[in-house]
């Protein structure tokens, strides 16, 4: 009888294990293209669908493929239409981008100054209508005096900053809110980045020979429509009974809230790194854009060369940010900026090996090599990128997440800001022209000394991973600021962050 219960069980196993073969799932190239979407859907269940449409048209739209278009635009605007040298190419580039270095002030406007009930919706308005006239007033006047041409350039970049850092604010928040989605939507944020700015810069070279840069500031404002679209679509609970007495106080209390935080030893140390890192790998790119196109020992690129060698590199900033989704985004955030910085100093050298030459030798065609070394530093680049915006992202106190995201993000920008005119002032020491190129690999070899220094400045950034809490509880902060943003309901900032995890 046993040996019968014994043969009838196993009969009743062996067709379940025929089923469970029979119907074992098989991961092919359908279900592989379909991870992405699924992804996209859990982020749209998780938070509301225009979110997710707000990050695609600021990050992949405005930012992605408006600034690659405006990237090259300018860069040939300056060059042919301006003539100007390439020092001084730098640093106008870096007055354009002061709007990014005042970014706090748009993050404190968004999180205490609300206008019609809504804290986000009407900065994103406010933000594509500045895009919209300046770029229309750099593509329909044909000899624009110079200062107007920068005034107009430095517009339409402070409404790309507004609507950056009024999206930056919508995903702090939900950071806050959704802890555990904080790595994927900055994975988010940097994918639509990266597509953007690969068909941006892949159209860009065919476009400026096409219609001119002159044209190309046209096409831009395209984007800066689009950013119109997202303040009518953005899912915003509207505040009823906002007090606008209170405005003055709410400026007053956050400022002090970000002071107290910011002179946290644990917000400050991984600021000054962040600043230090970015600021000493010095911006000679206008310098390597002459010589590209201006030197007659150099590779003399094309329009439409120059457009798609960007395109192309702009393949290693996605494969950085699908990188860092996929394998690195648990790292540690000082072991991860560590290998990353390292590998982003040893490839400058590659420009090196570029401006000497020394790639034909090997066989190496211009175009080829090019391709290689911008997608290598594109890459490098991001993934060194991504931990500090995680981080930036977790340092944030709620109530005030735009204005302290933007506090973050502009110390990277003086960083940038430092690192333009400090490439201008190399060039400009150097004598590198228009015309005269002797020099301009010394100024590669300057910037790639610089870029190795930040490693022995690692010890300010914190050991956390990105899933630890950095920001203390209500129960163990010191001090408290309370911002009355309606008559209804008080925002309790978080004003004191005392230690990281594992520091």
């Amino acid at each position: 009888m046993k040996g019968v219960i014994m043969q009838e069980e196993g009969n009743q196993e062996e067709p379940y294990g025929e089923s469970v073969e029979e119907y074992k799932p098989k991961r092919g190239f359908w279900d592989c293209l379909c991870i992405p979407i699924q992804w996209f859907s859990m982020l749209s269940r998780e938070m509301h669908w225009s979110f997710i449409f707000g990050v695609v048209v600021i990050y992949g739209i405005s930012q992605g493929l408006g600034v690659a278009l405006a990237e090259v635009g300018t860069k040939y605007y300056m060059k042919d239409v301006q003539k100007v040298q390439p020092s001084e190419a730098q640093i106008y580039k870096g007055i354009t981008s002061i709007p990014w270095v005042v970014k706090p002030i748009w993050g404190l406007l968004t999180d205490v100054l609300p206008f019609f009930g809504y804290r986000r919706r009407p900065y994103f308005i406010f933000a594509g209508i500045i895009g919209v006239v300046s770029m229309l007033l750099l593509s329909l006047h044909e000899n624009l005096h110079l200062v107007l041409a920068l005034l107009s350039l430095t517009a339409g970049s402070a409404g790309v900053a507004i609507a950056d850092v009024t999206i930056d604010a919508c995903v702090a928040q939900n950071s806050i809110s959704h802890p555990s989605l904080a790595a994927d939507m900055q994975s988010l944020c940097a994918a639509s980045s990266s597509i953007g700015s690969l068909f941006g810069f892949f159209i860009s070279g065919v476009f400026v020979h096409l219609i001119g840069p002159m044209g190309v500031f046209g096409l831009m404002t395209i984007p800066a429509g689009l950013v119109v679209s997202v303040g009518f679509l953005l899912y915003e609970p509207r505040m009823h009974h906002t007090s606008y007495r209170q405005v003055k106080q709410n400026f007053v209390d956050a400022s002090k809230a970000m002071w107290t935080t910011l002179k946290s030893e644990d917000v400050w140390r991984p600021c000054l790194y962040m600043y230090l890192s970015i600021a000493l790998s010095l911006d000679v790119r206008e310098g390597m854009f002459y010589w590209y196109t201006e030197s007659k020992g150099g590779p003399s690129f094309s329009q439409e060369s120059v457009g798609f060698i960007f395109s192309i590199s702009s393949v290693g900033s996605l494969l950085g940010a699908i990188l860092y989704q996929y394998a690195l985004k648990e790292y540690a955030f000082r072991n991860l900026l560590f290998w990353t910085q390292l590998i982003y100093g040893l490839s400058g050298m590659l420009d090196l090996v570029l401006v000497l030459r020394w790639n034909l030798k090997f066989g190496i065609a211009d175009y080829v090599f090019v391709v290689i070394v911008e997608s290598i530093a594109q890459m490098t680049n991001r993934l060194k990128w991504m931990p500090m915006l995680v981080l930036s992202s977790k340092l944030c106190p709620s109530g005030i997440e735009g204005t302290f995201f933007a506090l973050l993000m502009s110390i990277d920008n003086v960083g940038l800001l430092s690192a333009a005119w400090g490439g201008g002032f190399v060039l400009h020491i150097l004598r590198i022209t228009r015309t005269r190129f002797d020099n301009i690999w010394l100024a590669i070899l300057i910037r790639n000394i610089l870029r190795i220094t930040p490693l022995w400045l690692l010890f300010l950034v914190p050991r956390a991973d990105p899933n630890s809490s950095i920001l203390p509880t209500t129960e163990t902060m010191d001090s408290e600021v309370v911002i009355e943003t309606s008559d209804s309901k008080n925002v309790e900032l978080v004003s004191l962050v005392h230690s990281v995890d594992a520091k």
